[in-house]
């Protein structure tokens, strides 16, 4: 046995691990792996590297692909746990016919996989499949054909099939496996292959013309209505970019920052809205998911109208750094944590628990540090004490449009700018919900309207129609070194490359 979870391991394992001849079970969980390429990860394939290997943790990493030969390298697999990665894909060799013959449970919740392979059948000794929390739309009924299966959990997935939806999140297994065996709507067997493409082809072409009979060819021109738009403004484009000046101080502490600013269609929250549409909702989410607690990374958000750049991005010791945090009165750092921790223990009395809540359960990230992180705007005021808290200063309001955002990590670059994707592309969803319901409201509330005053710019007053497919405007934000050399732009030209097909992205 080889256990080395809860490490830093990472992005891959230099040297590589094997070969092991006699290893049976290993444990890489919670760690900061990122991929296992050949030279870096588990060993070679040929011979395998771990012949005897039973059991493989690699949950809570944040792999975004597995091994092509995985299967090869471990012949006698028989757990696999990938639980709490960025998986989109399992490798197709993975499932080919005797791959992994002895493979009794296979784990991979909590990833973004959006498809399962019909060749998951080839797992002749599966018992045991959680896939549950990604972003699957379908399971194929090949599932069903796996001779030993006794447990599947597919919950938090958006299946198409909205009874085979129901059924996961209620219905015991085998009643599961006999609705895909039967070929339930949206099991996605190969029908069409096994009756040959011509039928198929038929079958195609008479659900079109039963379509344009009954007028839902419109559904089309409904859909590119109900699309996501997304507006990247380049530097040059911007009047007055904001910039970020990241200097040598942090570079032991938080070292990575990435930065854009957003305006949205009007945040103006109107009675009966929902709490969650709004940037600090998915803020909260996303740090608890994608930010894992904070411990990947830290977002924030500020009112971009309250900023005066350009921003430095610097460390400060505890004692010399003052903030005037969310709801507080200005304090220094040093103070700030020990009035929080003061705070977390009084907590943690009454409560009568061992576990604490808000702020608190972030204060562990700042043990040891000798300078903590800090972001100032060109007064000298910080606006930012990652990961603790905000300033008062560039809080965001009700009617709050002009968004700047945020994300700092110690671990890696890559890791705020996949994180300020999600952030965007969720920020992209509730804009298009609140112009919508703007649009609503202003028909059924014309007092409100009155009371939210004129347009915060001189810009012409849209129509409804172009109010409602007013895009997310996203502009460029420079990082600089202490010498003014370019560090980071986000977002770039491989930024914001959205596999989701209702999503539009325009340069």
């Amino acid at each position: 046995s080889l256990v080395l979870r809860r490490n830093a391991l990472g992005p891959g394992l230099t040297p590589e691990l094997g070969p092991l001849p006699a290893l049976r079970v290993l444990d890489l969980s919670g760690n900061a792996l990122e991929a296992l390429p050949p030279g870096q990860g588990l060993g070679p394939a040929e011979p395998p590297s771990l012949p005897q290997l039973q059991s493989l943790n690699l949950s809570g990493n944040r792999l975004r692909e597995l091994p092509a030969d995985l299967a090869r390298c471990a012949p006698r697999l028989q757990t696999l746990n990938l639980t709490g990665n960025r998986l989109d894909a399992f490798p197709a060799a993975l499932f080919q016919p005797g791959a992994l013959p002895l493979l009794s449970e296979l784990a991979a919740a909590d990833n973004c996989l959006r498809e399962l392979s019909p060749g998951i059948a080839h797992l002749a000794s599966l018992k045991t499949l959680d896939l549950s929390n990604n972003q699957l739309s379908e399971i194929p009924a090949e599932l069903a054909d796996c001779p030993k299966l006794k447990e599947i959990n597919f919950r938090g997935n958006q299946l198409r099939d909205k009874r085979l939806e129901k059924m996961v999140c209620g219905c015991q297994t085998r009643s599961i496996l006999e609705y895909l065996r039967a070929g339930g709507r949206g099991c996605c067997r190969g029908r069409g292959r096994a009756e040959g493409p011509e039928k198929e082809e038929g079958r195609r072409k008479r659900r079109e013309r039963r379509k344009r009979d009954s007028g839902e060819g419109e559904e089309a021109a409904v859909d590119e209505a109900s699309r996501l738009l997304l507006r990247v403004l380049h530097v040059s484009e911007n009047p007055a970019p904001l910039t970020v000046r990241a200097s040598p101080e942090v570079k032991d502490v938080r070292p990575f920052i990435v930065g854009a600013a957003a305006v949205m269609g009007g945040l103006a929250r109107r009675p009966g809205a929902r709490s969650s549409a709004h940037p600090l909702a998915l803020q909260t989410k996303l740090h608890e998911d994608l930010c894992e607690k904070r411990t990947a990374a830290t977002i924030a958000t500020h009112d971009l109208r309250a900023i005066r750049g350009p921003l430095l991005y610097t460390a400060r010791p505890p004692q010399d750094l003052k903030i005037v945090p969310l709801g507080r009165r200005e304090v220094k750092a040093k103070d700030l944590v020990r009035q929080l921790q003061l705070e977390a223990e009084e907590h943690r009395k009454q409560k009568k628990r061992q576990n604490v809540s808000g702020l608190h359960r972030y204060l562990h990230l700042l043990d040891g540090q000798e300078r903590y992180p800090c972001l100032l705007d060109a007064d000298g005021d910080a606006i930012s004490f990652p990961p603790i808290t905000n300033s008062e200063k560039t809080k965001i309001k009700k009617t709050t449009c002009d968004l700047f955002l945020e994300v700092t990590s110690a671990a890696s670059l890559q890791i705020c700018k996949d994180i300020l994707d999600a952030l965007i592309l969720k920020m992209a969803e509730l804009n298009k919900y609140t112009l919508e319901n703007k649009e609503e409201s202003s028909l059924s509330d014309p007092e409100a309207d009155a009371e939210a005053g004129p347009p915060s710019d001189a810009r012409v007053a849209p129509t409804a129609e172009q109010d409602r497919r007013a895009p997310l405007v996203v502009e460029q934000v420079r990082v600089v070194d202490q010498d003014g050399q370019l560090k980071v732009v986000y977002p770039s030209k491989t930024d914001l490359d959205l596999a989701a097909a209702h999503v539009t992205v325009t340069r």
